[in-house]
Parts: C-alpha cells; sequence; structure tokens
C-alpha cells in the first residue's frame, strides 16, 4: 500500500495498485472521490471553497481549492486517464460545521452545495455521502478495490 496525500485544494489521479489517496482535515472542506471501476482508476479532489470568483487568480493557479473550477479539472483528469464521465461513480464527504458554532458564514453547507450544482452540469451527483454535522474527517480511497472510507476521531471508521 501506497499512501498518495491530497491536501486542500489539491487532486490527484491514480491507477496504480496499492495506491490509497486519502485527505485528512475534511471540516467544512469537501472530499470527493471519483471512481471509474472499468478502468480501475480513482481521482480525489480536496475542496476548500464553494465559488472561484473570490480569487480568480488563485482559481487559475489551484482550481482544486473552489467546487467550480476543481470538479471540472478532476473529470478532465480522469478522462485523460481514459475514464468517460458517464461510467464515473461519485461519493463525497465532508462539509461540517466544526469553526462556524453560530452558522454566521454557513462554508460546510454552502460547499455542499456548490459541489452538488457542480456535478448536476455534468449529469452527475454522489451515490454516496457523508456530509454535514459537527466532525472533521479524513477520507480515503482505495485503487485496488475502490471502497471510499471515512474516519473521525469522534466516530471511528466507516465506508461509505
Amino acid at each position: 500500500m501506497r499512501a498518495v496525500p491530497i491536501g486542500i485544494g489539491e487532486l490527484k489521479v491514480s491507477n496504480a495498485a496499492g495506491d490509497v489517496l486519502r485527505s485528512y482535515g475534511l471540516g467544512s472542506c469537501i472530499g470527493l472521490v471519483v471512481l471509474a471501476p472499468r478502468q480501475r482508476t480513482v481521482g480525489m479532489l480536496h475542496v476548500a471553497l464553494p465559488e472561484s470568483k473570490i480569487n480568480l487568480q488563485l482559481a487559475k493557479d489551484q482550481p482544486g481549492m473552489f467546487a467550480d473550477t476543481g470538479i471540472p479539472f478532476l473529470l478532465q483528469e480522469m478522462e485523460r486517464f481514459g475514464c468517460s464521465i458517464s461510467d464515473m461513480v461519485i461519493k463525497i464527504a465532508g462539509g461540517a460545521s466544526v469553526m462556524d458554532p453560530g452558522a454566521t458564514f454557513e462554508i460546510g453547507k454552502r460547499n455542499i452545495l456548490a459541489v452538488k450544482k457542480t456535478l448536476w452540469r455534468y449529469r452527475l451527483g454522489p451515490v454516496a455521502e457523508d456530509v454535514g454535522d459537527v466532525i472533521s474527517r479524513t477520507m480515503s480511497v482505495s485503487v485496488d478495490t475502490g471502497i471510499v472510507t471515512v474516519s473521525s476521531p469522534r466516530k471511528g471508521e466507516w465506508d461509505i
């Protein structure tokens, strides 16, 4: 097994046997996994913010920071690996309200909506999700099995 960390605003695609893509610290951020079972290829994106219009230069330099730029970029990367959008399976986790107890900014909720809205443009949607609440999560996906695991210190570990 080779752990492949995905940092905030990063995305990676792999079809290498033994790779496990992992994104840590998903509070209000969203971890998005794209599975292409026929090609045994997985992709992961760590979205920090909903819309790129707040910083167009950052969106250009690091499209994965935003739902509206990161998702299209990840889907293009998956296509470069020979995957077809019509065969892709999506799973998401995160979007919690961990640093906003008064729900002033609602970044987690806004991230969830922005991710789903962007996916809908491609006629995609998550087949499984673990979103909201007030917990931070870690999300992992194995290239070998395609199993997506979510974990949290407060809740343990579970598959979605």
